[in-house]
């Protein structure tokens, strides 16, 4: 088997293998040049001690980025590459990180550590391919399994839980039975794993194409990391737009959404509230007041645990309070404000979100639906191809202008430009500096009290 190599890896591999040392190209780069996929990074591993390796990239910049567990950074024409002294891993006292390491002058050693199959082989140009646990097999069968027995993986590194079944949701591939008993069995172990690190999986995991399918069946993995989630499973909607309950809902909202962060998290979260809020009427249906802010206050708790970005956090929360809109009731001057208030990609987003959510609803009402989102985004596009007034300073008049139109200074001029601005978004007034002065002057004179 050949497999093409960057010549920037290829050139490492020869330099140790000159040096009398053996080196191969290794973990997730071999994985996905076996599947066919471009790697995005490159990792070589090999028997030269950190200092070996050093020395034989004298003539290059070199970065000692974790030499105590045996990995050094090369540049070499402009791509960063790191190389690891193969190694074994001690004891994992806090169910994360290795209490010691050990180089060891075996390749073979050194995957034997690693969590799953696909991600423990490891390719020379001059050995060919090493695949001692069977990697290449479960790509083909298209299966997760990890190095060895599960149970201790786990329980070396919990974080491996959540790769598990992130590579599941990323490759579409199915669980290995012994692999999946062992990640329900140490669920717990994540208590152990950072909050930045758990969420840099459940990012991944959410933007695989296989996410729905991932949840539903790992729900009590997302349930012990975001408790306040769990209510929904189970939470009925008698309605006749609905035909799930909420957590089915939501997994199909979110297999309907486009695989971007901020909208599979918000189709995730946006159905959050509705368990506190569900009350049911007396005709025996299900109404849900309020959900839409229980749930952006359960988002903002979740996000904020997790320690995500402000952007990320506000992109989201944004998206769940305002998603329960129905577009064919909102006037021209609600559309107006909602782009001022958030912004033209916000509400756009917010489209993409209903869209999700009607399709994750009875089919019934769909066309009805898609009619209302379509009619709604017709008028967001009329009013951005208009002279767009949506806040104070997009008024095609300032202060200045009026005060050189001879309107003093004074708290007025502000209700002033106030009033011209609500007369604008209601369409009674044209967003032109003549047409706007002469109806300062008006207001001003006191003809109409601001």
């Amino acid at each position: 088997m050949v497999l093409n190599l960057p010549p920037q890896v290829n050139t490492v591999i020869e330099i140790l293998s000159a040096a009398g040392h053996s080196a191969y190209a290794v973990g997730g780069a071999v994985r996905d040049l076996l599947r066919g996929v471009e790697p995005q990074d490159w990792d070589v591993t090999t028997n030269a001690l950190p200092e070996e390796t050093a020395a034989c990239f004298a003539d290059y910049r070199v970065i000692e980025t974790g030499i105590k567990h045996g990995t050094v950074t090369v540049l070499l024409d402009g791509m960063p590459l790191e190389i690891t002294t193969y190694r074994l891993d001690g004891g994992y006292s806090d169910h994360r990180h290795p209490d010691s390491v050990t180089f060891t002058d075996r390749v073979e050693e050194d995957l034997a550590r690693r969590d799953l199959t696909i991600n423990a082989m490891a390719y020379s140009p001059q050995r060919g391919l090493c695949d001692p646990f069977g990697g290449m097999e479960d790509l083909q069968a298209r299966r997760i399994r990890c190095v060895g027995d599960p149970v201790r993986r786990f329980d070396e590194d919990a974080l491996r839980i959540l790769r598990a079944i992130r590579f599941a949701s990323t490759l579409g591939f199915a669980v290995d039975p012994a692999t999946d008993a062992a990640i329900r069995s140490g669920t717990p172990l994540l208590a152990a794993v950072s909050a930045e690190r758990i969420f840099t999986e459940l990012r991944k995991l959410l933007c695989g194409d296989a996410a729905a399918a991932l949840l539903r069946s790992y729900a009590d993995v997302l349930f012990f990391l975001m408790p306040a989630l769990a209510p929904m499973r189970g939470c009925a909607q008698h309605h006749e737009r609905h035909i799930h309950d909420v957590w089915e809902h939501t997994l199909a909202a979110v297999d309907a959404v486009d695989p971007v962060p901020h909208l599979r998290l918000a189709a995730l979260l946006h159905d959050s509230g509705k368990p506190q809020c569900r009350t049911t009427d007396a005709q025996g249906i299900d109404h849900f007041y309020g959900h839409a802010g229980a749930g952006m206050q359960i988002a903002d708790a979740i996000l904020r645990q997790y320690k995500t970005s402000n952007q990320l956090r506000q992109q989201v929360c944004t998206l769940v309070e305002y998603h329960d809109f129905v577009p064919h009731l909102l006037s021209r001057r609600t559309y107006r404000k909602y782009i001022h208030l958030l912004g033209e990609d916000a509400v756009r987003d917010l489209f993409r979100l209903r869209e999700a959510d009607l399709r994750a609803q009875n089919p019934a009402f769909l066309e009805e639906g898609l009619a209302q989102n379509a009619a709604g985004l017709a008028v967001v596009d009329a009013l951005l191809a208009e002279t767009p007034a949506f806040g104070l300073r997009d008024l095609a008049v300032r202060g200045d202008d009026l005060a050189a139109a001879g309107i003093p200074p004074s708290p007025a001029m502000g209700a002033i430009l106030t009033r011209l601005l609500d007369e604008v978004q209601a369409d009674k007034l044209k967003n032109e500096k003549d047409a706007l002065l002469a109806r300062a002057k008006e207001l001003e004179s006191g003809k109409e009290t601001p």
